[in-house]
């Protein structure tokens, strides 16, 4: 059986790994079995971080929605006014309202009266 030099064959598949590893540091971008291991972190960082980018954009929205609705009313908080959204079937998610509350306030005053007057009103029916 003859003989088979994988110099070529190696060299290219370390080159590929290298090009990943380009922007790390030290001896993380040139040793090729720390590379290869940096290279495995990496790729499940990313693939974690992908997840958790999702939940912190929720957790922005959420405190951002708060803040506007706390700014004038006392009493008034981001879960009731979620919850008068949901009883009167307005459907924003939380990306919209964010958007809404930081670009137009005056449009999310409109909707947080609304879910305000909604209640009031079902109060007073009862009443009667």
């Amino acid at each position: 059986m003859t003989r088979v030099k994988r110099g070529y064959t190696a060299r290219r598949r370390r080159k590929k790994i290298r090009l990943f590893a380009s922007t790390f540091i030290g001896a993380h971008s040139r040793l090729t079995r720390t590379i290869t291991q940096q290279r495995m972190r990496a790729l499940v960082s990313s693939h974690k971080d992908r997840s958790r980018k999702k939940r912190d954009f929720r957790r922005l929205w959420i405190t951002r929605i708060n803040a506007v609705t706390r700014e004038d009313r006392l009493s008034y908080s981001y879960s009731l006014f979620i919850h008068n959204l949901y009883k009167r079937q307005l459907l924003l998610n939380r990306k919209i309202l964010a958007q809404i509350a930081l670009s137009n306030n005056n449009c999310f005053d409109i909707i947080s009266n609304k879910t305000i007057n909604q209640k009031e009103k079902t109060n007073k029916i009862k009443e009667s």
